[in-house]
């Protein structure tokens, strides 16, 4: 299990999917919904998202489009999972 961040965990496009898959699994699964299904493919240990995805045939508009998106989500998540967290502190 994730270790509960003291911010939205944000990935940019210089991450490696290694480091991803240890410290925000679900960001790894956000980027399989995109197509990149990288965390069972051996070259994760050495690819960034940017090499990622052009080994995959995006382009720069639309990984730029996709981390964009997947960070709104992360934040939003975070956010709730802040609320949730909070509303249990006061019950």
């Amino acid at each position: 299990m994730a270790t509960p961040f003291s911010a939205p965990y944000v990935i940019t496009r210089y991450d490696s999917f290694s480091v991803i898959m240890q410290e925000c699994p679900r960001a790894i699964e956000l980027l399989a919904e995109y197509g990149l299904h990288c965390a069972n493919c051996f070259f994760n240990e050495y690819d960034s998202i940017e090499i990622g995805v052009a080994r995959h045939g995006m382009t720069e508009a639309e990984m730029l489009e996709m981390l964009d998106e997947i960070n709104e989500q992360l934040e939003k998540e975070w956010r709730e999972q802040q609320e949730q967290n909070n509303q249990n502190k006061t019950s």
